[in-house]
């Protein structure tokens, strides 16, 4: 027997219909869709913002080359004065006081004896035949290559110890004090009747921090003043 529905056509329980599926699928996509959006926005905000980060670093490394660039020069400039201060403290040092050589030699010769020739150097290297053919010099630094005529071999002795007492001098030596033909007589050429000595004198080279301007005085004993 078919049960029959007493209740009328308004309070009856409808049955769920297709169409209540379809809008769950809608609600679905629509979800899918809002969640693809975000993630949209979201990678777009970062790349967005790496690339202004790259273009901050470019402009900073722009920055940084351009500062290097002008900073360049003062480099060079720095290396110049390095090479300048090193070019002045080695002409410094190879510097040597002629003048006060002269007068301290005209000071320490005997009275009866003269300088045939005198040849210096800074560099420690005389030319031998300018000299004599004995007469070598030692060391590194300033040198003088002596020839001349004294009277007497004790003369030549003197002579080498006054030598010692110059500024600066570190080493006499002695090359030849012989006795040329006693029948000519002295002259500037020859000795004669005298003692002809070849003598090299060896100074210590000069200090970079010693005055350049003459405050160290040339001894009273050699011609100085007070």
């Amino acid at each position: 027997m078919k049960p029959v529905n007493l209740l009328p056509e308004s309070q009856r329980r409808r049955a769920p219909s297709a169409d209540g599926k379809s809008s769950y699928v809608v609600l679905g996509v629509l979800g899918v869709l809002l969640l693809m959006t975000g993630l949209y926005v979201v990678t777009a905000n970062q790349a967005t913002s790496r690339l202004d980060e790259a273009a901050v670093a470019s402009a900073e490394a722009d920055r940084l080359e351009a500062q290097v660039a002008s900073l360049g020069a003062f480099g060079s400039f720095a290396q110049v004065k390095e090479t300048r201060v090193a070019s002045v403290k080695q002409m410094a040092t190879d510097r040597f006081d002629w003048e006060r050589l002269m007068l301290e030699l005209a000071r320490v010769l005997p009275a009866k004896g003269w300088l045939q020739t005198v040849e210096a150097s800074t560099s420690g290297e005389t030319d031998a035949t300018a000299a004599a053919s004995t007469t070598t010099t030692a060391g590194s630094g300033p040198s003088a290559a002596l020839t001349g005529c004294l009277p007497h071999q004790p003369d030549v002795a003197d002579l080498m110890l006054r030598l010692r007492r110059m500024h600066r001098a570190e080493d006499v030596s002695l090359g030849e004090s012989v006795l040329e033909d006693q029948n000519n007589a002295p002259s500037i050429d020859t000795c004669g009747s005298y003692y002809k000595f070849d003598i090299a004198v060896t100074f210590a080279p000069a200090l970079v921090e010693e005055a350049p301007d003459g405050q160290v005085r040339v001894p009273a004993a050699l011609g100085g003043g007070s």
